[in-house]
């Protein structure tokens, strides 16, 4: 039976009250889908999704990581849920209804996961909000999870050929107990492994890069071992804002879509990629928003940007991302040079990534005992929150299918991403999900922090705008 990563078992270990790791997807249909119907699709192709099927099975006094096991008992009558909008039905009452159930935290008795039908929505539309725990899924394989409700075409496919794959017999309590301890006994040895790896990389990691020195260590054990000079990473002290600091249990919810041609108009005309559009995007929406809150800092703000460090053909489940942090350039003013400044810190970023992937992260969290994880998971959040956090806004960016997808043969309109904002990473979430031509996006704020998440989705339509006027400015 599969046994969660130490990777997956932190976004267990951090969730508090206040920081919930709910990963989610808001689809816009054309049409009304029936609850039964959506229902009979799921019964047919649950046995082929993994995620979907399991529940947590945890160790005798917490000793170690806890393991998937089958739920033999599936009730689809709880997970798949259906409400109705109060007329009118716009998209500012779905998205309020989607920041409620967004900030509510999953049953750990039960897999991990919940859909709900939004009925009432104006123009004949309807809302599918699906959520799961990032303890399940990484952004790769929540992508399984949702093409596993999707079609080509209005037709439902066939359930898939072949047995599904088999699960292991869940271990007992004492064998748990036994593979813990085996594990705890291991974790020395490990931890010496890891350390003789993991000092080149020491000045990647958000906090313990701000230690003095560590940047000449990292270099130093670089040339040691052969590896040569890597591209610098910039001093990166977070500015505080508004939105910097603990966070509330209240969520904020907003999306807008924007038309992926005009984002490839602008990459286009100035030699850039589609990421480095989108970032300088936010990047302009979040300085008009920071301009009419207290004002623009003097440096830029750090995101923390998600990379996965899948490997090509690695078949290994659970989380496979990192963060890696990067400079935004909110207190740059004229937007063409923003986009300059942003399309080199992105490729720096690449570049040294591409030397190192960072593959040393998750053997760190291997090297620790597992007993001793949740505890410093939580601390750590905690103290970073409250006195430094190293990022000041999360900003994703996940590229779709460009073709037209179907639910129990409604059309799928629009896919918005529904994300998670935490005490270290910043009270805003941007998250990017391009479709059938469009590039739709979830912004997720704190209540407290940003009361209007539709402030900031109304700014990214202008500063989408401001990039394509420079563009038509220089011509073809």
């Amino acid at each position: 039976m599969a046994q969660l990563t130490a990777l997956d078992a932190q976004f267990l270990h951090f969730e508090t009250a206040t920081n919930v790791a709910n990963i989610a997807g808001l689809a816009i249909l054309d049409g009304d889908l029936n609850r039964s119907d959506l229902q009979a699709l799921l019964e047919q192709r649950l046995p082929h999704v993994a995620a979907l099927r399991r529940k947590l099975a945890p160790v005798p006094l917490g000793l170690d990581h806890p393991y998937w096991i089958r739920e033999d008992d599936l009730d689809l009558d709880y997970h798949v849920r259906e409400i109705g909008l109060p007329p009118p039905g716009d998209d500012r009452q779905l998205a309020e209804q989607v920041s409620r159930l967004h900030a509510r935290r999953l049953d750990r008795g039960r897999p991990l996961w919940e859909i709900y039908l939004i009925h009432g929505l104006g123009d004949g539309r309807m809302g599918l909000y699906t959520k799961i725990h990032h303890a399940a899924v990484d952004g790769v394989g929540g992508a399984d999870v949702l093409a596993a409700l999707l079609d080509l075409s209005p037709t439902p496919a066939p359930p898939p050929e072949g047995e599904p794959e088999p699960d292991e017999p869940a271990p007992s309590r004492t064998a748990m107990v036994g593979r813990a301890l085996t594990r705890l006994a291991a974790n020395p040895a490990q931890a010496v492994r890891f350390a003789a790896r993991a000092v080149p990389h020491l000045d990647e990691i958000p906090v313990v890069s701000k230690v003095p020195g560590v940047e000449l260590v990292s270099g130093l054990a670089r040339r040691v071992a052969g590896a040569g000079d890597a591209p610098g990473l910039p001093a990166l002290p977070a500015p505080r804002t508004p939105f910097s600091g603990p966070i509330s249990a209240h969520r904020r919810f907003a999306f807008v879509s924007l038309p992926l041609e005009e984002i490839k108009e602008v990459r286009k005309a100035f030699g850039v990629t589609v990421n480095d559009v989108v970032m300088t995007v936010c990047a302009g929406a979040l300085r008009q928003w920071l301009a009419a809150h207290g004002g623009v800092p003097d440096r830029p703000l750090v995101a923390g940007v998600p990379f996965s460090v899948r490997e090509v053909g690695e078949a290994r489940r659970g989380n496979q991302v990192t963060i890696m942090t990067a400079p935004l350039a909110v207190h740059v003013e004229d937007p063409v040079q923003r986009l300059e400044e942003v399309r080199v810190s992105m490729q720096r970023i690449k570049d040294r990534f591409s030397l190192a992937p960072a593959r040393w992260l998750r053997e760190f969290s291997e090297s620790m005992p597992a007993a001793l994880m949740g505890l410093a998971s939580r601390s750590a959040f905690g103290l970073v929150g409250q006195t430094s956090p190293p990022i000041n806004v999360a900003i994703s960016n996940v590229p779709g299918p460009q073709f037209p997808l179907y639910v129990c043969g409604a059309r799928l309109l629009t896919h918005y991403p529904v994300s998670v904002i935490t005490d270290v990473s910043g009270g805003v979430n941007i998250t990017c999900f391009s479709y059938d031509g469009s590039l739709d996006v979830g912004v997720v704020t704190d209540r407290t922090m940003i009361p209007d998440a539709w402030e900031i989705t109304g700014r990214l339509r202008d500063a989408l705008d401001e990039l394509r006027n420079e563009a038509f400015r220089i011509g073809p």
